[in-house]
Parts: structure tokens; sequence; C-alpha cells
């Protein structure tokens, strides 16, 4: 009979007692995406938080687009980057594609809603069918502020970079440099070295991988698939290389260039922007460098982009330009515009690797820890928790045995919670509390001050001035 009911097993697909026991595989997230911890969520809010007072602080309103847009709104914007595109399958006789930036939305907003003047910030989510690496992802967060409408010349795009030095120096990501181009400006110096009028994209393209790629292998591609002459590439490079602070940059321009008309008005639009930067008191964070290209295609003006100088090596931290025929491009009005889109993935990681070395890692807001001593008092405990949420405090509570105390204790100075509040059956009849304020090092190690007895009608006023202080 056992033989029989083993057979019977294995026939009808049971593992029976003689089929191995086998591991359940583990589902991962997609490649290129990534679960968030407790720990890098609070870091994430904080971040957030400091970006959009940044934003507020320049007179910008939210605002919130679709994450998915019609093919033919993203087609034909990024250059060689729209093979990056998400598209999706159709759904409802609409061609859809996941928004690859919130730059060409934003554009795409302001011709449907017929605007011709704003400033605002959006923080929003986008997707690249890229190669994931270190600090670049197929789905991650983008903190982007534009300035639409007429102002005078170079005012506007030197608002957003002082934006770009505000965000960077509130976030304290350590040592960073702006790289500042002019997209007009690097079409003259190609012009000179002979690219031809219509290859000046494609070289662009080749140019933007410069600070991910050697400059062999830059040129290679230009002389290869772009089909440059190897003296053409070779001026190129050479042009390319030079970068500088803004006096010695606009001196050798206006030496190399000469006096032609066109030359002429982008460099005097680059001194009035650098003089605007000077008095903005952030032009020393300033590079102009001519191997800056921005590869997408929708750029007509000046570009920038800023870069981390510390040990962490993430690449471009933020970066944008003025696009100012972007705008026509779906059917309204053409609308000046330039703006910054901050990488808030490669900031953050930076911060999550500093707070990872300094051993803090806050995982909660909870700023008061209710302790009632005793398994049948969850009543009580939620009764005063209730008193304290309406006073607007971020409470927690539970009731233990007292033996429970110290690993409680213990796990609230590891969660860096404040306070503590502790009531046994004494306590409850006499309406007072005993309050434990927790000091907590970077060690993690804690201190418990002294406990206080607190009268219970006086303890949300207790820790909320104490809080202030």
């Amino acid at each position: 009979m056992p033989r029989i009911s083993i057979l019977r097993s294995r026939v009808l697909g049971f593992p029976g007692r003689m089929a191995a026991a086998r591991e359940p595989q583990l589902v991962q997230p997609p490649k290129g995406t990534r679960d968030f911890k407790p720990e890098q969520m609070m870091v994430r809010k904080r971040v957030f938080g400091i970006v959009s007072k940044v934003f507020e602080q320049h007179g910008a309103v939210s605002l919130d687009t679709p994450v998915f847009e019609l093919r033919e709104t993203l087609t034909g914007k990024y250059g060689e980057d729209s093979k990056l595109i998400y598209n999706l399958e159709d759904q409802g006789g609409q061609l859809l594609s996941l928004r690859y930036d919130l730059t060409v939305p934003f554009a795409r907003y302001l011709a449907s809603n017929k605007v011709t003047s704003m400033k605002r910030y959006q923080i929003g989510k986008v997707y690249r069918r890229d190669n994931p690496s270190r600090g670049r992802y197929r789905e991650f967060y983008q903190c982007d502020f534009d300035i639409a409408g007429q102002f005078p010349a170079m005012i506007a795009d030197a608002e957003v970079i002082k934006v770009v030095v505000e965000l960077l120096d509130s976030l304290d990501v350590g040592d960073y440099q702006v790289k500042v181009n002019h997209r007009k400006l690097l079409d003259l110096v190609l012009a000179s070295c002979g690219v031809p009028e219509d290859k000046f994209k494609s070289i662009c393209s080749a140019i933007d991988k410069l600070d991910k790629s050697p400059w062999d292998k830059v040129r290679t591609e230009m002389v290869e698939e772009k089909g440059l002459s190897p003296e053409v590439a070779d001026k190129v490079g050479e042009q390319v290389s030079k970068k500088g602070n803004a006096t010695d940059m606009l001196a050798y321009l206006n030496a190399y260039l000469g006096e032609s008309q066109n030359a002429t008005e982008v460099l005097e639009g680059m001194e009035t922007l650098f003089g605007f930067l000077e008095a903005g008191n952030c032009l020393h964070r300033v590079v102009f460098d001519l191997s800056l290209a921005r590869g997408l295609d929708y750029y007509t003006g000046v570009i920038f982009e800023a870069v981390f100088t510390g040990s962490t090596q993430v690449g471009s931290i933020a970066a944008g330009g003025r696009y100012d025929n972007l705008v026509s491009m779906f059917g309204g009005k053409e609308v000046p515009v330039v703006g910054l889109s901050l990488g808030i993935e490669r900031v953050l990681l930076i911060l999550e690797e500093r707070e990872k070395a300094n051993k803090v890692a806050r995982t909660k807001e909870t700023q008061v820890l209710i302790l009632y001593l005793g398994k049948n008092m969850h009543k009580q405990a939620f009764r005063l928790a209730s008193e304290l949420w309406a006073a607007s405090l971020n409470v927690e509570f539970d009731a233990i045995a007292t033996s429970k105390l110290k690993n409680k204790l213990d796990m609230a100075g590891k969660s860096f919670i404040p306070f503590v509040v502790v009531v046994g059956e004494d306590e409850e009849k006499k309406g007072v509390v005993q309050l434990k304020e927790i000091v907590v090092k970077k060690s993690q190690e804690e201190e418990n001050k002294q406990k206080e007895e607190i009268p219970r009608n006086e303890l949300a006023k207790t820790i909320l001035s104490r809080l202030q202080k």
C-alpha cells in the first residue's frame, strides 16, 4: 500500500514522501527599479521637503502631469535618447508612452492650456529603458523648476542656475561645480572646426558622452559612425577640451571666434549671465566648459550641468537649460522657457551613504512612545495616545509587562524617539505619568535622563515646549 500511495501521489503531481523539498524562489523588483526601506524613505521625505521649500522661495507653483503621454508628444524631442522611451501596448485606441522627463510634458501643458507665463515646479517619477548602473535607474524621481515667459535677457537663466546652487548648498551634498555653456556657441565652435551644419546635432550627442567615455572612444564615434574626417574630429577635440573661469573663457572665445555678429551676440549674452551670477553670489560655483553639450534636441540657448566633485562618483546631479521652441511644437504660441532638473536619486545616494557612515538611520517621525505597565492596559494607553494626537504630536503606544520595560527603552533610543511616557497602576490612580527624555549619541548609545513625574493634564504642553527648544 505505501508503494501505491507514493506512486499515485507522483502521478497526480503531489510531492509524496520521496520528493525533495524545494526552496521557493524569491521575487525581486524589475531590473533598474528598487524597493525603499523605511530609513531611505525618511531621507527622501526630508530631501523632498528641502527641495520644495527652495522652489517655493522663488515663487514657483506646484504642477503635476500624467505619468504617460501620447507617444507623438514624446517622439522627436530627445535625439538619440528617444530609443530609451518606454512604449505601452495599445490601450483604448491610443498609442502611449511613459514620460521620459518632466520637461516635455510641461511644454505640452503650456501649449494645451494656452499659458504664456509661469514659474512652476514638479516632483515626479520618470522612466527610461537605460542600462542600470550606480546612481542610474529605469524608474526614478526628477525635481524640475522652470520659468516660462518673456523676461529681460539672461535674468531667468541666472535665477535657474541660482536655484541649482541653493538646492545643492541646502542639501549639503559636498563639493560640486556647475558647468555652463551655450548651445549656439557650441554650434559656432563646431562650424569653425569644419563640421557641416547638418551634423551639428549628432556631433553634440557624441560630445555629450565625454563625461562618461574617453576622448578616443568619442572620436571613433565621430569618425566611424557620424562621418567626420579625422582632421575635423581632432579640431573638435581640441576646442571642447577648453574650460575655465568666466573671464578667461570669454577672452579666449572672443579671440578665437572673431567679431562675427552671431559670436558677438552670444558672447555678450554670456557676459550678461555671468554678471547676474556674480551679483547673486554664485559665480564661484561656475565653470565655463565647452565640452558641455546636453544631447537633448530641444535646447536652444544656455545649458548647464552640476557635477559632484567629492569622493562619491555619481556623475551629473542637476542639469538644464533654455528651450524656446518646444512649446510651439505642440501647436501653441512660441513661449521661451528655461529650467532645471535635479537628479534626486544621485543626491539621495550621497546622503544615504553619509548617514550610513555616521550610523544615523532614523526610520520614523515618532516623538513620543507611551508604555503602560500591564498587559490589560491597552484601552488606557489608547486614551492617553489620543490626547497627545489631539495636540498634534506623533505618538506610538503599547501595554507591556514590567520586565520588558528596558527593552522598550532601548528600542526608543535606537529609533531616535525623544520622549517615553511610562504609566503604571499607581500613576494611573494619581493622574500622573513618568516622563523620560532620551538623548541619543551618534554611536547609538542611549542616555536616559532622570525620570520626571508630570501631571497628566500637563504632559502635552510639557513635551511641545521641549520640542521647540
